[in-house]
């Protein structure tokens, strides 16, 4: 199984409602789809609604543990536009776990298990069905709160329609003007929103903090997952992380590259500070979904 290598080391600005056309032009295999952001009810965390379709998860050209590529279909769900802020985070939780402290980056050196945490928090402080026993840590994916995306979640969202190795293409010339990694990021996650986001307007899918999703990690969980909703909900010790980070090289940053993590390493005293995540939550009834 892959990790990520580090060192171990101890704005929001809100969107109103609009609907948009969007995609990436000249960015081969993009599907072009009406996207309204929406904001959350506290109206401090805009949301993407995120249509329901099916695209082929995995890469038979990637690393070992992306194959084989298949066919998934995902139901609509709602995403964060940005990863959890440390203003945000430190607002609801009381406390900034990050090493690089700005209210406007990505809150980071955090755990599965905090961040599962502040998904049970945020719905309640919404009036919503918290997704997680914390006893258990089982997750009800039918409750209306918010939790992490599954792993075939989070890659459809990042793909947003595209077939490419990144959401905008598989050229590295573009790289900077999308996503902070090794090459942009001056050793630092930089605040959220500030690179150009992804034909659905999700930013920074592909670098900033690598994000947790719920899954549990195995490296042959393709061969043999379904091809509805998959979700890997069970035996491993460890939890997947999607997408680039600050100290990623290019290929770390693929839509379709995946890492691991022991869920509890980033909340002992020394974490990574290149671990974050953003939320999702299903679409309740009377609420509006791209056509």
């Amino acid at each position: 199984m892959r990790h990520f290598v580090y060192g171990l080391t101890l704005l929001l600005s809100t969107l109103g409602c609009s609907v948009e056309k969007t995609s990436s032009p000249g960015t081969e295999g993009t599907l072009e789809v009406s996207t309204p952001v929406v904001e959350s009810i506290a109206g401090e965390l805009p949301m993407v609604s995120i249509p329901a379709g099916e695209f082929t998860m995995g890469d038979n050209r990637g690393e070992y543990d992306e194959a084989p590529a298949h066919t998934v279909r995902i139901d609509a769900f709602m995403m964060d536009a940005y990863e959890v802020t440390q203003a945000s985070y430190t607002a609801l939780m009381g406390t900034n776990t990050s090493k690089h402290k700005n209210p406007k980056q990505p809150v980071e050196q955090l755990g599965w298990f905090a961040a599962i945490k502040y998904c049970n928090m945020r719905s309640q402080r919404e009036g919503l069905t918290p997704c997680y026993n914390l006893e258990t840590m089982e997750c009800d994916y039918s409750a209306n709160g918010y939790r992490l995306p599954t792993e075939a979640e989070w890659e459809y969202a990042c793909r947003a329609g595209s077939t490419t190795a990144y959401s905008f293409g598989d050229s590295d010339a573009s790289l900077k003007e999308h996503f902070w990694y090794e090459v942009n990021s001056a050793k630092s996650p930089q605040p959220v929103g500030t690179k150009k986001p992804n034909a659905w307007g999700l930013y920074d899918m592909h670098g900033n903090v690598s994000e947790w999703c719920n899954d549990t990690y195995n490296d042959d969980f393709y061969g043999k997952s379904s091809s509805d909703n998959p979700k890997n909900d069970g035996a491993g010790d460890e939890r997947v992380l999607r997408g680039g980070n600050w100290d990623s090289d290019e290929g770390m940053c693929r839509s379709s590259a995946r890492f691991s993590e022991a869920p509890g390493l980033a909340d002992v005293c020394f974490g990574y500070d290149a671990y974050g995540f953003r939320c999702v939550r299903r679409v309740t009834d009377g609420e509006a979904t791209p056509q």
